[in-house]
């Protein structure tokens, strides 16, 4: 899996909440609450789309996945 790329998402919707499509990289709806994130989705026709919550400040992130 590829690591996918968040920093047009993070220069333009820090410190909110962003629904996402399934691709991971399209921005549906953002926010200043999940609520409001979620309604703005839901009116747009998406049910299940993935939610998150963007950073103000980025951190760092390393680890290993592990498969079951």
């Amino acid at each position: 899996m590829a690591a996918i790329d968040w920093t047009h998402i993070y220069k333009k919707y820090k410190g909110l909440w962003v629904a996402l499509e399934n691709d991971e990289v399209t921005v549906i709806s953002a926010g200043k609450s999940l609520e409001e994130t979620s309604k703005k989705a839901e009116k747009k026709g998406f049910k299940e789309p993935i939610f998150y919550f963007v950073p103000k400040k980025m951190t760092y992130f390393v680890g290993k996945i592990t498969k079951k």
